[in-house]
């Protein structure tokens, strides 16, 4: 039986790919680097800001370095703590579902790359009415996903059991997170990484709706 469903944040709950992606081109074009896409941002973003970083700055080669990542860094902060929610939005359904799991007493957290604070002020402005049970973003003191040390203390602290619990997200890094925390896991085909990457990194089941989800949940009651 599932009693605590932690979800991924960003291409799972809300669709924050345009504000990540116009911070990110705020940040490159002021210290010389080339913009990207959004659609490109799909493959950048998901394992932490840093990493966004690294994986944005390649374009004029030999300009990036140690102090200028900082820079960036910063730059993009300033700009994403002003304008994270200008685009951001839940995709459809995510309320309801989410309304659905607190009505059959499931509790639901967040587990996130993303910094905690910024992870925090999102949801509570896109889920003002929804019941988190806790959200966590990038906490100084645990590694980012897939380490699972995060997520074990975000168990503890909800006070169940590993075994009553499932995973949801939509990249390769949320189904590593999962296996290394020995977690059920349920993938989502509306988010940033297609499908294929979820099943190369051995994701047994991909939800193409938010109602998919309630229905592993109901899987799992029934084949307990």
């Amino acid at each position: 039986m599932i009693k605590l469903c932690i979800f991924d944040l960003d291409g799972t709950l809300i669709n924050s790919l345009y504000d990540l992606a116009d911070a990110m081109n705020h940040a490159l074009k002021k210290h010389g680097f080339q913009e990207h896409e959004t659609e490109k941002y799909r493959f950048m973003v998901g394992s932490g800001i840093s990493t966004l970083a690294d994986r944005a700055m390649v374009i004029p080669k030999g300009l990036a370095s140690p102090e200028k990542k900082q820079e960036i860094l910063a730059d993009f902060n300033e700009y994403y703590n002003a304008h994270c929610m200008d685009k951001t939005l839940p995709y459809d359904g995510i309320i309801s579902m989410l309304d659905s799991l607190e009505a059959k007493n499931i509790m639901y957290s967040v587990m996130s790359n993303k910094p905690d604070n910024f992870s925090n002020i999102i949801v509570r402005s896109l889920f003002p009415n929804n019941k988190f049970a806790s959200v966590w973003g990038k906490r100084d003191n645990y590694e980012r996903k897939p380490d699972p040390q995060a997520v074990w203390a975000l168990i503890d602290e909800a006070g169940v059991k590993k075994e009553e619990c499932l995973y949801i997200g939509d990249s390769d890094v949320d189904v590593y997170t999962a296996k290394n925390a020995g977690l059920k896991f349920c993938g989502v085909s509306w988010g940033f990484r297609p499908v294929s990457e979820l099943l190369n990194a051995g994701a047994e089941y991909i939800a193409d709706s938010p109602e998919d989800i309630l229905k592993r949940v109901a899987f799992y009651e029934t084949n307990a």
